[in-house]
């Protein structure tokens, strides 16, 4: 198996001020091993990580932008969910 056959990889990283990982990249390895020590060389170079996630690509399953309207348009229909209908108490923080 050369590089070029290598499946690719999807990489996200978790900073250390953050709370959740984000995307930061893709890489071709030849297992999820490889690729996440790879993937520590590559994106945390400068001890910015704390945690790395590497996925298949093929794992992967997204929507397609082009059919953004009806795929998100059943969320319209509940205004219920959106916070614009209920009152903040006094002294609530953080919310």
């Amino acid at each position: 198996m050369t590089t070029t056959d290598w499946p690719l990889w999807e990489v996200f990283v978790r900073s250390r001020r953050g709370l959740s990982h984000t995307h930061a990249g893709s890489l071709h390895a030849p297992d999820a091993e490889l690729a996440l020590r790879n993937a520590r060389d590559l994106y945390t170079r400068r001890g910015e990580g704390v945690s790395i996630w590497v996925v298949p690509s093929s794992a992967i399953t997204a929507s397609s932008p082009d059919e953004k309207d009806p795929f998100f348009e059943p969320t319209a229909d509940k205004p219920y969910r959106h916070p614009t209908f209920y009152e903040i108490p006094e002294g609530v923080q953080h919310l």
